[in-house]
């Protein structure tokens, strides 16, 4: 694909632990000309060698030429890092790339729940690292190939290299913004995976059609006032308008599977422990009571167990 980007204005980019989320922002990324490399599972690397990353999304359907390859030491010279693997995997990824890290590379942590950036800057230096929330669906429908299902923004951490990684972002079709409130955004974006990842994981259906479900409503209802109990008692300022939010989820993404509905489904552990469960644990820390959070926890856990 010809450039289109000066090359003064080009970033060299490695996506740690690619799977949907970071092949659709790597690839983003790559086809607006950057230098990028995904480091993701030997299936997706082979494809992608061979046929390019394809990316299917609402407006194009492409093979995107980049590198791929399984080993984490590629980060080597990236100046932009996006960090990628489950929330399970956080400190021994971040070890696995640490030897490897350019001493100016910035690592956006593109992941779920609240707490990453700061499980990962436990390994690597703290000024290498900033959060990021992703408001993406996006899925894997088989070797380097990626799926988008809609949206795509991203809200991430004033650092001393956002600004050129948000223009980056933006230039390659990203809408991205920086804000200093992230950690209330962060928390936004898990009461909404709260209220609707293990319903979705549970049922095995999408957005769209758990909500249609008898009582649902009510249940996510009470999930949601659990989170903002336990966000308030931890003295977090949750931005925006929660409940139109997540009405909003439905009405964008219908057929989007919750990304533990896809762990389920595919005998994966999830990251239960990093959204429900995480209000579970600071609901009993904090001494909020958070019974419908407990209940989602408990059987997505029981469900996991079955599959293993």
């Amino acid at each position: 694909m010809t450039s289109l980007l000066p090359n003064d204005k080009r970033i060299k980019v490695a996506v740690m632990g690619a799977g949907a989320v970071g092949c659709y922002y790597g690839g983003m990324l790559a086809r607006a000309g950057h230098e990028v490399v995904l480091i993701t599972r030997p299936q997706h690397v082979e494809a992608i060698e061979r046929d390019g990353l394809r990316m299917e999304t609402k407006t194009f359907d492409e093979h995107v030429r980049l590198a791929a390859s399984t080993d984490p030491s590629s980060v080597q010279s990236a100046q932009l890092v996006l960090f990628c693997v489950k929330s399970t995997d956080t400190e021994s990824a971040g070890a696995q790339i640490r030897p490897h890290l350019a001493p100016d590379a910035l690592v956006l942590c593109l992941q779920n729940g609240v707490d990453n950036a700061d499980r990962l800057r436990s390994v690597l230096p703290q000024h290498a690292v900033a959060a990021a929330v992703v408001y993406v669906a996006t899925e894997m429908a088989g070797p380097g190939h990626v799926r988008h299902h809609g949206r795509g923004e991203l809200v991430i951490e004033p650092s001393s290299a956002s600004e050129a990684v948000a223009q980056a972002l933006i230039g390659a079709g990203v809408p991205t913004e920086i804000s200093g409130n992230v950690r209330g955004a962060l928390w936004a974006k898990l009461i909404l995976n709260c209220a609707y990842n293990a319903v979705s994981a549970i049922t095995q259906l999408p957005y769209g059609k758990t909500v249609q479900g008898e009582g649902v409503k009510d249940v996510m209802r009470d999930v949601v006032a659990e989170c903002l109990a336990v966000a308030q008692a931890d003295g977090v300022q949750v931005p925006g308008d929660v409940d139109a939010a997540i009405r909003k989820i439905a009405e964008t993404m219908p057929s989007q599977f919750s990304s533990t509905a896809q762990d389920l489904a595919r005998g994966k552990r999830s990251e239960i422990d990093y959204l429900n469960g995480l209000i579970v644990r600071r609901g009993e820390a904090l001494g909020i009571a958070t019974p419908a959070n407990r209940v989602l926890w408990a059987l997505v856990k029981l469900m996991e167990k079955r599959a293993s």
